[in-house]
């Protein structure tokens, strides 16, 4: 890596880093004219900061999978020390890293799961979740089983079947494939059901839930897809009872539940999985992100008994060059029993009902503008409103200006839509909510003025 002797002064660095980015990287999600990218040279814990010193807390993770937070020594050691060993090899060969990643999972998920299929990332991940549910249900004899259901409040990936899942716009200049069908989940906010408790929020969904399943014909539906806790869509922690009731349905009408953890999983919700907490089982578990903190690249497919079962004396047919990265399975496991060792899982969840719940049930308290604070462990969202009463939602304009406004106070947030989302790494202090808290305040402070 060049210094900064080599390359100039840090201002040159950073200006330098511009130029080539606006040169030659085409980024995901943009009009590429617009974009103003931040610079980030590097990081620890909770922090990052550009060459110039210029440094910011991170309350996005990135795109909230920075768990264990920005350069942990002990995953960085563990990516070393396999680099020095192996630094690939091909899926179909046995190496001792991979198994051991996959033994570490596997530990930590329900009963009953014992392989992990691995993937490059999150969205393929759940591409092969889809792949297998309709093969498994093919090889039990439920042909033409190849609709998969799940919610238009959802992000599953920008792979093929991956994002005709997903609900929101993103799917739709990409929708070509057939067999996907979205229904509404639980929110209860901004209910689509009339509903006024999380009792009858719970009821109408799956009610709807049951409604959509007997319109569309349970023998044509393979699986339901859904996130445990939809994350881009707003970190919407389903009411009591939800999914055992989606486990239910699916159990009636012979249908697959896949539940995507890539976002809520490995302690973001101061759980190991998100489902931890509602009492339900799936048949199978999409991962990534939070796994490793995004050190190396990698997802996977936590696969129950009974559906790897299919595939003892049937090729599945499915791969990835890069499936099982040695580099990736190391940073796994050493991410995996730092988390295990530090109790960083408990330290999300410690955070999450001790410090943040209070703090932005306060911030709700005393800005209008704060429509509704909602989340678990270190998953929350700020539900932003330019009128309390009929809860619109704070312009797109507003809250880009609030982003600007928070990065000038060296934090640096996640915004999407209406909303800022309070995820910062599990391994967050009190001190630094209290110190985010406070730029949050200030910068609400002019959240209405700004919207009108």
């Amino acid at each position: 890596m060049s210094t900064t002797s080599d390359l100039g002064t840090a201002t040159d660095l950073d200006a330098r880093t511009l130029e080539l980015d606006r040169a030659h990287v085409f980024h995901s999600w943009s009009a590429q004219a617009a974009l103003s990218p931040l610079v980030i040279a590097g990081g620890s814990g909770t922090r990052v900061w550009d060459h110039s010193g210029r440094e910011y807390l991170d309350f996005s993770s990135q795109l909230v999978n920075v768990n264990i937070g920005h350069q942990h020594p002990a995953v960085v050691a563990g990516i070393k020390e396999q680099a020095e060993i192996l630094t690939t090899v091909n899926p179909a060969n046995a190496n001792l890293a991979r198994g051991e990643a996959a033994a570490r999972i596997v530990a930590r998920a329900p009963e009953g799961f014992h392989k992990v299929f691995f993937t490059n990332g999150g969205a393929d991940a759940n591409e092969n979740a889809i792949r297998m549910a309709r093969l498994h249900c093919a090889a039990r004899g439920d042909v033409g089983r190849d609709t998969v259901l799940s919610t238009y409040r959802s992000y599953h990936g920008n792979t093929g079947a991956a994002i005709v899942a997903t609900g929101d716009w993103r799917r739709m200049p990409n929708q070509y494939a057939r067999g996907h069908v979205h229904f509404f989940g639980p929110f209860l906010y901004r209910s689509e059901f009339w509903a006024h408790s999380p009792e009858e929020e719970c009821a109408r969904a799956l009610q709807h839930l049951r409604r959509v399943i007997e319109s569309e014909g349970p023998q044509t539906i393979a699986a339901i897809l859904i996130e445990s806790i939809p994350g881009t869509a707003g970190i919407l922690v389903p009411p009591p009872g939800y999914l055992a009731g989606v486990r239910e349905l699916c159990d009636r009408y012979g249908i697959i539940l896949i539940l995507d953890e890539v976002m809520a999983g490995f302690g973001r919700t101061g759980r190991w999985f998100a489902f931890e907490d509602h009492d339900v089982v799936p048949d199978l578990i999409t991962f990534a992100k939070g796994v490793n903190s995004g050190y190396v690249p990698v997802g996977g497919v936590i696969i129950s008994d009974e559906i790897a079962a299919t595939f003892d004396d049937r090729v599945f047919p499915g791969g990835l060059t890069y499936s099982g990265h040695p580099l990736a399975a190391a940073s796994i496991v050493a991410t995996l029993d730092a988390m295990e060792a530090e109790g960083i899982v408990e330290n999300a969840r410690r955070i999450g009902e001790d410090v943040l719940a209070p703090a932005l049930a306060e911030l709700a308290e005393k800005h209008a503008v704060v429509g509704e604070a909602r989340g678990v462990g270190v998953f929350w969202a700020l539900d932003l409103v330019a009128d309390p009463e009929t809860r619109e939602p704070l312009p797109a304009p507003a809250v880009a200006t609030l982003r600007k406004e928070l990065l000038a106070r060296g934090i640096l947030p996640f915004t999407a839509e209406n909303r800022i989302h309070v995820v910062p790494p599990c391994t967050v202090t009190a001190d630094e909510v209290a110190e985010a808290v406070a730029a949050y305040d200030e910068v609400l402070a002019l959240a209405l003025a700004l919207a009108l």
